[in-house]
C-alpha cells in the first residue's frame, strides 16, 4: 500500500493498540488492516482540463464567493506553494485565500511573503500575526477577515482538487433551488503519501448521519460553513486539536435547538466526491496519529459539551480506536433521546459474521458478511452507533409510543426479552423485542423490518443501529 515509513507507522499503531486494548483486540485489528491493504485498489484521477474549462464557463456568473482560511505556522515552502497552487487552479473563480501566519521565525515570514509576491494574485491575502494564538485563535483571525458567503478551512500542508469549489458551488446552487441554503458542506477526502507520491486511503463518507457524527468527526475535510454561522460560532481555543469537531457539534446543536429533526442532510450537505488531499508526512496526523493524542481528549470534551447543551444524561468514553467515541446514555438511549424511535443491533450467523441487523436505503444489511471481531476498516464504522433506515425486528427495542405501530405491522403484541451482550466493561443485559410469535423466512423478516423502519421515520423518529447489541442465529 505504500512505502516503508507508512508500514512502520502501522507497526507502531499495532503496538500502541496492543498496549491499550489487549492481545485479542490487537490481533483482529492487525488482521483486518492487513486484509484491507491487500484489497486496496484506489487511484485518484484529477478532472481533465476540458472538463475544468466547462466548469469555468458554467459558473462564470455565479455570484457566490468562497473564503478559504489557512492558518500557517512554520510552513515548509514546498507545501505552501502546492497549497496555494491548488487554490489558484480552481475551476470556480470566485474565491479568496486568507493566510494567517503565526510562525516564530522571520525567515519563514520572508519565505511566505516571497511566495505570495510571486503569485501576483490579489485573491491571495496574507496577515502576519504578532502572537501565536493557537490553532483556533489563529484561524479566527482569518475568519474575521473573510468576505465570502461561505468560509472553508484548509490546512497549510494539505491541498484541494481543482474542482473542489465548483462542487461546493453546485451544491449550494442546487440547495437554494429547493429553498434550503446549506449551513455546512463537506466532501470525501484521501491521503497523499508524500514519499511514494501516490494518493491512498480514500474516506468515502455518508450523507449527514447524526449518531455517526456523535461517534467521531467523520465530516472533517473539505468543510465549508455559512459565513454568518462561522463568524458567530468561531473556533474555541479550549478544544484545540478537535476545534473543527467542536464546530460541527455546535452547528448541530444550534440546528436541533432551532427545531430541525435528526435528519439534517438538507442543511448539512455531503458532496460524494474526493475534494481534499490530506498530506501524509512524518509530522502530520494523517501519518502519525500519536502526534496529537491531546486532540482525542479535546474531542471527548467537545462531545460532553454537546450532551450538556442538549440536556442529555450521558457519559462520553473513548472507544477502542483513537478519535472515536461512545456515548453511554443513562439509563438508555430511548429514555434520554426523544428523537430516537427504535434502537437495534446486529445478528451473527454460526460462523460469527454479520448476517442481519441495520439496513440502508437500498434495504441492504449494513456490513453483511463482516467478521464480528472487525471494526470495518480505517473508519471503524462497523462498531459505531449510527442512524439507518431500519433495524431488524429480531434484535431491536421500540419506544413506548411506537409499540402500537409495531403490533399493527408485525401482527403480534409487543413484548420484550433480555439478552446478555459482551461489552468492553464486561457482560451486560440488554432488552429487545420478543418476536417468537412470528413465523417468517429471512426475506419476511427483512420485509417487516423495513416496513417498521419506514413507519418509525414517518413518525419523525430516528432508527439507531448500536453494534454492541448482538444476538446469534
Amino acid at each position: 500500500m505504500g512505502n516503508r515509513i507508512w508500514k512502520m507507522d502501522n507497526v507502531r499503531k499495532t503496538i500502541n493498540y496492543l498496549k491499550k486494548n489487549g492481545i485479542s483486540h490487537a490481533y483482529y485489528a492487525a488482521k483486518e488492516r492487513v486484509e484491507e491493504e491487500r484489497t486496496a485498489n484506489y487511484c485518484y484521477i484529477a478532472p481533465a482540463e476540458e472538463k475544468l474549462m466547462r466548469q469555468r464557463r458554467e459558473m462564470e456568473n455565479n455570484p457566490c464567493l468562497f473564503s478559504i482560511v489557512t492558518p500557517a505556522y512554520e510552513t515548509e515552502e514546498t507545501h505552501l506553494r502546492e497549497m496555494i497552487a491548488s487554490v489558484r487552479a480552481q475551476s470556480f473563480r470566485k474565491w479568496e485565500l486568507i493566510i494567517v501566519d503565526a510562525s516564530k521565525s522571520d525567515r519563514v515570514e520572508n519565505t511566505v511573503r516571497q511566495v505570495l509576491e510571486e503569485t501576483k494574485d490579489i485573491r491571495v491575502k496574507y496577515r502576519r500575526l504578532t502572537k501565536n494564538l493557537g490553532i483556533s485563535g489563529n484561524t479566527n483571525a482569518g475568519i474575521a477577515l473573510a468576505a465570502g458567503e461561505y468560509i472553508a478551512l484548509l490546512d497549510h500542508d494539505d491541498f484541494i482538487t481543482p474542482d473542489a469549489l465548483y462542487c461546493m458551488a453546485v451544491a449550494v446552487q442546487e440547495s437554494r433551488v429547493q429553498s434550503c441554503a446549506p449551513v455546512l458542506l463537506y466532501s470525501d477526502e484521501d491521503k497523499y503519501d508524500e514519499t511514494s507520491k501516490i494518493f491512498i486511503s480514500p474516506h468515502i463518507k455518508q450523507k449527514f448521519n447524526l449518531d455517526l457524527a456523535l461517534s467521531n468527526n467523520y465530516v472533517c475535510h473539505f468543510m465549508a460553513v455559512e459565513a454568518k454561522t462561522m463568524k458567530t460560532l468561531q473556533l474555541r481555543g479550549e478544544y484545540d486539536g478537535a476545534q473543527d469537531y467542536d464546530l460541527v457539534l455546535r452547528i448541530v446543536d444550534n440546528l436541533l435547538k432551532r427545531g430541525f429533526s435528526g435528519r439534517m442532510d438538507s442543511v448539512i450537505v455531503h458532496i460524494p466526491r474526493v475534494l481534499y488531499h490530506w498530506r501524509s508526512h512524518a509530522q502530520s496526523t494523517a501519518l502519525n496519529t500519536q502526534s496529537k493524542t491531546y486532540a482525542y481528549e479535546a474531542g471527548r470534551r467537545a462531545l460532553e459539551d454537546f450532551c450538556r447543551e442538549q440536556g442529555l444524561a450521558a457519559q462520553v468514553e473513548h472507544s477502542l480506536h483513537l478519535g472515536f467515541y461512545d456515548i453511554c446514555y443513562e439509563p438508555d438511549i430511548l429514555t434520554v433521546r426523544q428523537d430516537v424511535g427504535v434502537v437495534g443491533g446486529r445478528i451473527l450467523d454460526t460462523s460469527g459474521r454479520i448476517y442481519a441487523g441495520g439496513y440502508d436505503e437500498m434495504g441492504q444489511c449494513l456490513f453483511q458478511g463482516l467478521n464480528s471481531h472487525y471494526s470495518g476498516g480505517s473508519t471503524h464504522r462497523a462498531v459505531l452507533k449510527q442512524d439507518c433506515e431500519a433495524v431488524d425486528v429480531r434484535c431491536m427495542r421500540v419506544r413506548e409510543e411506537l409499540q402500537p405501530v409495531f403490533t399493527q405491522i408485525l401482527g403480534i403484541p409487543y413484548r420484550e426479552r433480555v439478552v446478555q451482550v459482551k461489552t468492553r466493561h464486561g457482560k451486560k443485559d440488554r432488552i429487545i423485542a420478543n418476536v417468537a410469535g412470528l413465523n417468517c423466512d429471512e426475506a419476511g423478516y427483512r420485509k417487516l423490518s423495513l416496513a417498521f423502519g419506514q413507519a418509525v421515520r414517518n413518525e419523525g423518529y430516528l432508527a439507531v443501529w448500536d453494534p454492541e447489541i448482538t444476538v446469534r442465529l
